[in-house]
């Protein structure tokens, strides 16, 4: 059999390869389709067949640490604008204390389960290096830096006012208790962006409600721990607790009549029966028991609305997580929804490209 010969390029096939970069240069796509030679051993990736079967996404390589990261730094993002709120509006001096100290335990709690996730305490300093506002990743951990520094100022600045009353004390420690209440919101939502921004399609289908939920949720459990050590007679905390209840329950109706195929892995599987059971522990049933307190004055009410959401919250962010691991392991869905939605230009998936690689690089 004698060896093709190569086609020499001729004035038609010039003209139409300048034809195909000029459409690139002016649309940022190309509708032109490649030639695939008969018989050659490339996947033609679809919905239906995917690519030989195989996921085109990796599941989070997460580890246990972070679910309970996202629970802990929700709890104590909240604690932090609650005890400014308390020292400010409520002028309830022990509730704020005991806020602040949650603050700052729960900062110095969540570095460390970062930190343990991350292997080596020098990657969590390396993503300190530069600030990248269009990260999450890097948004949050410079947020959690200043938090615990401003929540440890302030616990610091309150004890020495005690002893040494100097206006220069507490001035310090107002600003410090004003900083952490505005860190505080977003260390309590920041991860519902982290994870919403990713690829994986059921965390992506919720980019616009995960930091609301994630932010209640973080607010229901510091509610709950802030009521466990001995504020469960604020009617304050109750209203708080009330509120993010009903949020709670609104993000369980909003799963669970979604029929985008997205939403799967929220309603089957084991991430789909911990979502629901989270989703009641921490939305109707809490929301029932705290209105009935209200009513009857109840505190048995209360203090089973209390565990109720604390239990329910848990639950929630690693069922949010095994969702995620369900997600990625369908390989239909990013191919449907990459069908659904307009092809992005190839200049903002570079950039796109070049910021994962910068991150990576940093951690």
């Amino acid at each position: 059999m004698s060896a093709s010969v190569p086609r020499s390029p001729d004035v038609a096939s010039e003209a139409r390869l300048l034809g195909i970069r000029r459409e690139a240069e002016r649309q940022g796509r190309l509708e032109v389709a490649g030639v695939r030679p008969p018989g050659a051993p490339f996947p033609q990736a679809s919905p239906e067949a995917g690519y030989y079967g195989l996921p085109l996404l990796k599941r989070p390589a997460w580890t246990w640490q972070v679910p309970l990261y996202f629970f802990i730094g929700g709890a104590t993002g909240a604690a932090g604008v609650i005890g400014a709120m308390a020292d400010w509006v409520g002028r309830d001096r022990e509730l704020a204390r005991h806020a602040r100290l949650v603050a700052t335990g729960g900062a110095l709690l969540s570095s460390g389960l970062l930190i343990g996730d991350l292997g080596r305490p020098d990657r969590f300093l390396s993503m300190l290096r530069v600030f990248k506002r269009q990260s999450p990743m890097s948004v949050g951990a410079w947020v959690l830096a200043a938090f615990g520094s401003s929540s440890g100022a302030a616990v610091f600045a309150r004890w020495l006012q005690e002893r040494l009353d100097w206006r220069p004390v507490r001035v310090i420690g107002n600003i410090a208790q004003f900083s952490s209440a505005v860190l505080g919101l977003p260390l309590s939502n920041y991860t519902g962006v982290l994870i919403g921004a990713t690829a994986i399609p059921v965390w992506n289908e919720n980019v616009s409600t995960l930091p609301l939920h994630f932010g209640m949720s973080g607010l229901n459990s510091g509610v709950g721990i802030l009521e466990l050590l001995g504020h469960n007679d604020s009617r304050a905390l109750n209203l708080l607790g009330i509120l993010a209840a009903a949020v709670e329950t609104w993000e369980g109706f909003h799963i669970e009549t979604s029929s985008q195929p997205a939403m799967e892995p929220l309603k089957r599987g084991v991430s789909g029966r911990l979502t629901r059971i989270g989703g009641v522990l921490s939305g109707p049933l809490p929301l029932a028991l705290r209105l009935a307190s209200v009513v009857t004055g109840s505190r048995r009410a209360r203090r089973r609305a209390t565990y109720s959401s604390l239990v329910g919250s848990l639950i929630t962010r690693f069922a949010w997580m095994l969702a995620g691991h369900a997600s990625a392991k369908d390989y239909r869905l990013p191919l449907e929804i990459s069908q659904q939605r307009p092809q992005q230009p190839a200049v903002i998936l570079d950039q796109q490209a070049e910021a994962d690689s910068e991150e990576r690089l940093a951690v």
